[in-house]
């Protein structure tokens, strides 16, 4: 006759239960399984791996990118016709997508070293698939609206690449106690050899990546030549409005030898500094002017022109978030910027002995200037008494009509050519977008003697990435910025980086080889110290997740008696309890 004895309370496996109940919605013992994952579930483990990949370059990708966060909200306005910061949904979204899908691989992880059976959860599933469907729309419209900007990622491991390959090492010894533990515990000698045979390929290509990895900063310091001059983009359009003459003076206080703007022509024949082909963006048009605010800039003479606010937009907009910087006295003389001619900005460029690099944009057809326009910009050119010398003359049309007019401008291509016909076409200079020239390209202009200017530089990574390449002079929107980088983020002598990476590999190696043998002598303590017999009462149990509960009680109450009877008292066997969420355990001294 069994004899009933006061039941205790078993001690909870709260991390383990947090694990699997967050994972697969597995909050009780008996619904846990160390059973093999089901083919379904491992379809879903592969897309989940996926989906965090993909994830992972998408999140990178934008964080490289913040260098043309400008760019992107300017093509979103030709798009849309209303300016905002398209980045900040962007943003938000890629952050919590990554965070989600990163928490679900570590939950993955967590099953799998703890030899639990994978189950993903119906709603995770839901999450998965529609962060894998949002990555690939953002994808492919970032591809057919942005498709250039996927050099950032190629150009940015230039800076990134010898870091991220020690932390992929890393990650990748971390990941060896998981693989170690499954090999150890693995029954099928064909699993044990797939799964070590994948592993030590993973860990054998990020050992010799570093042959791959190319960077311009990996030099030797005493080949650095000086610092690139810095050329303001319309100015300091962080600081200021952009083509505005207090955004021009705000980059002379950063240190900038020049300044890169836009010039289009009035009906009058005078020319002005304009980015856009409209008036809509940069000044207050639709209130002077409402019937004319979607004509082409172009299209107003220079008196009515001078009518518009150029400076109100930018406290309004905040285009870069940094108006709370600015002081009053600031915010007053931004209030009152009015669209800014090409003659005013030459004239401060002679008096501060600063260059102008200028694109010039042709009138629209019909337009009174439309045959004559580089005729009225060289006008404009001598009446402001700018020495030739620092002017960079970019229109490719009637070059030899302005060597004759103008001989001492200094002629600029912003269309990438070889050297040689550069050389052949007397020009000099050359303007491209930081993505238009390799490390080789830059070194081979510079060996050639023509300066090499790259457009848009933002980023003080990008700045020494290019520093290092030899490039002469970068133009960028942010001067303050580049202002505080008087050397290379980081530089390393080619013998110092060999060294960096081989004993990176070498601590790897080791700790691997050294966590292998643990995890096999566990395993063999553990089987050489003689393996617990479940009873058939509790086999059941473990597979009986979706049985009805009064067949789980039943069992339970059988595996209960099963256990006094056998003199079992372990507070760790995996069944729960009923309705009140507590599990029972009968204690050793049970009598019979």
């Amino acid at each position: 006759m069994v004899k009933h004895q006061p039941l205790q309370v078993y001690e909870r496996q709260l991390c383990l239960s947090c694990i699997t109940g967050i994972y697969g919605c597995r909050w009780k013992r008996y619904q846990r399984s160390h059973d093999d994952t089901t083919k379904w579930e491992l379809l879903w483990s592969l897309v989940l791996l996926f989906t965090f990949c993909a994830l992972l370059v998408w999140f990178y990708f934008w964080l490289e990118a913040h260098n043309d966060y400008n760019e992107f909200n300017w093509s979103l306005y030709n798009r849309s016709g209303e300016w905002s910061d398209g980045t900040v949904p962007v943003l938000a979204t890629t952050a919590a997508g990554f965070t989600y899908i990163a928490f679900l691989m570590v939950l993955a992880l967590c099953h799998v070293a703890l030899g639990q059976q994978l189950n993903l959860h119906w709603l995770h599933k839901i999450g998965v698939t529609a962060a894998l469907l949002t990555t690939l729309v953002g994808v492919i419209s970032i591809n057919e609206t942005w498709r250039h900007e996927w050099d950032i990622i190629p150009i940015s491991l230039q800076a990134t690449g010898p870091f991220l390959h020690i932390g992929a090492v890393a990650a990748a010894t971390a990941l060896s106690w998981i693989v170690a533990g499954q090999v150890a515990r693995a029954d099928r000698t064909s699993f044990q050899v797939v799964v070590l045979v994948l592993y030590l390929g993973l860990l054998l290509g990020l050992y010799v990546v570093p042959l791959y990895i190319a960077s311009p900063c990996i030099m030797d310091p005493s080949n650095l030549r000086p610092r690139p001059d810095v050329i303001g983009h319309q100015g300091a359009p962080m600081l200021a409005p952009e083509n505005t003459m207090w955004s021009f003076q705000r980059a002379l206080q950063m240190n900038v030898t020049g300044w890169e703007t836009d010039v289009a022509i009035s009906v009058d024949g005078i020319p002005f500094l304009m980015h856009d082909s409209t008036l809509r963006r940069t000044t207050d048009v639709e209130n002077i002017f409402p019937d004319r605010q979607m004509e082409d800039a172009a299209m107003f003479n220079w008196t009515d022109l001078q009518q518009l606010n150029a400076g109100r937009w930018f406290l309004k907009d905040d285009p870069f978030w940094t108006t709370h910087t600015l002081s009053s006295h600031e915010r007053s003389r931004i209030a009152n910027q009015s669209v800014c001619s090409l003659e005013e900005l030459l004239k401060l460029a002679s008096y501060h002995n600063a260059t102008v690099v200028f694109r010039l944009r042709r009138p629209p057809v019909g337009h009174r200037c439309y045959h004559s326009w580089i005729n009225d910009t060289l006008q404009a050119v001598e009446r402001s008494g700018v020495p030739q010398s620092l002017v960079m003359w970019t229109p490719d049309e009637d070059r030899d009509q302005v060597r004759r007019l103008a001989p001492g401008l200094v002629q600029t291509s912003l269309v990438k050519q070889d050297p040689q016909r550069l050389r052949e076409a007397s020009i000099s200079q050359l303007v491209l977008r930081y993505s238009q020239a390799t490390t080789r390209e830059i070194r081979d202009l510079s060996e050639k003697n023509i300066s090499l200017t790259l457009y848009t530089v933002n980023e003080p990574w990008l700045y020494s990435v290019l520093w290092c390449s030899d490039v002469s002079a970068v133009s960028s929107e942010a001067p303050h910025v580049l202002k505080k980088v008087p050397y290379p983020i980081w530089l390393l002598r080619p013998d110092e980086y060999c060294l960096m990476w081989v004993c990176a590999d070498l601590i790897s190696f080791v700790a691997v080889i050294a966590i292998f043998i643990l995890q096999n002598y566990h395993v063999i303590r553990y089987r050489t110290s003689g393996m617990r017999s479940y009873n058939p009462e509790q086999i059941m149990l473990n597979a009986a997740v979706r049985r009805s509960s009064r067949d789980l009680n039943v069992m339970k109450e059988k595996l209960i008696f099963s256990e006094v009877g056998n003199g079992v008292g372990s507070g760790e066997e995996p069944y729960a309890d009923g309705p009140d969420d507590y599990d029972y355990l009968a204690d050793k001294g049970g009598s019979q």
